[in-house]
């Protein structure tokens, strides 16, 4: 399986979803102006991540803003990794990583974390 990296832009994320390691990251801004044709292709790796994963995943959000249609993709992401919790020995976890004065950030990570039934770990940045 490649690696699936793209390059941010000031309405899009820096995408690095890198197989051998088994780390997944997403960082920096998503407001793309055609949300399911962005996500489209991150969905699409992270289903067939999900049907051979590396014995321990790491996805790591560091997002500092995103737009409504693009935290529905985001879930999608956190629930084809679901399955991944299912297996004997295997790990995942999702690192939400947010500012320590965004509050709202810190909060939609724990809503995530509820909806998807991953475990996450929220990181606190402080600048």
């Amino acid at each position: 399986m490649k690696q699936l990296y793209i390059k941010g832009t000031r309405q899009t994320p820096d995408v690095d979803f890198n197989y051998d390691k088994g780390i997944l990251e997403l960082k920096g801004r998503s407001i793309p102006e055609n949300t399911y044709e962005y996500f489209a292709p991150l969905v699409d790796w992270v289903e067939e991540y999900a049907k051979a994963p590396k014995t321990n995943t790491v996805m790591k959000v560091y997002l500092e803003y995103f737009n409504t249609s693009s935290s529905k993709f985001i879930l999608e992401l956190f629930k084809k990794l679901r399955p991944i919790t299912e297996l004997k020995g295997y790990n995942i976890v999702v690192e939400w990583y947010y500012d320590e004065d965004d509050e709202e950030m810190m909060e939609t990570g724990e809503d995530y974390e509820d909806v998807s039934k991953l475990p996450f770990k929220l990181i606190e940045i402080v600048e």
